[in-house]
């Protein structure tokens, strides 16, 4: 493999199933939990997805791994679908990644980011977000 980051995003990717906005919105629906991994200040500039949960890029693995201690009430199994969610769609199929690597074998990131989901015309939430410390 070649060195650098867009080796390491190009070998993360090529392991997912990748999916559109609109193709989130219909996982969500069918039960996958959406993960928000944005920074607080990204949030506030780009706004919340309806039904997300914030879980900081730093504690993700420990919040989603079903076997940890410090997992949330929602990481039922290794089987749950999971998609990440960032601004642009980069590191969160670094996050899916590395969350496959860990045994959940159906975590996958959304092509483009919350970027691609204003784009695609998707609303934004009017509630507080669902923030996991």
């Amino acid at each position: 493999m070649s060195p650098g980051v867009e080796a390491l995003l190009e070998q993360a990717r090529a392991g997912l199933q990748r999916l559109t906005p609109h193709e989130t919105v219909e996982a969500v629906r069918g039960g996958a939990l959406l993960i928000d991994a944005r920074a607080d200040r990204h949030r506030r500039e780009q706004g919340d997805l309806p039904g997300a949960i914030v879980i900081d890029r730093t504690v993700l693995e420990w919040r989603l791994d079903p076997a940890s201690p410090w997992r949330i009430p929602e990481a039922t199994g290794y089987d749950r679908e999971i998609v990440v969610v960032c601004r642009h769609g980069y590191s969160s199929s670094l996050a899916a990644a590395s969350l496959q690597a860990l045994g959940l074998r159906r975590a996958t990131d959304m092509i483009g980011g919350v970027q691609a989901w204003i784009a695609a015309g998707l609303p934004l939430s009017d509630r507080p977000a669902d923030v996991r410390p």
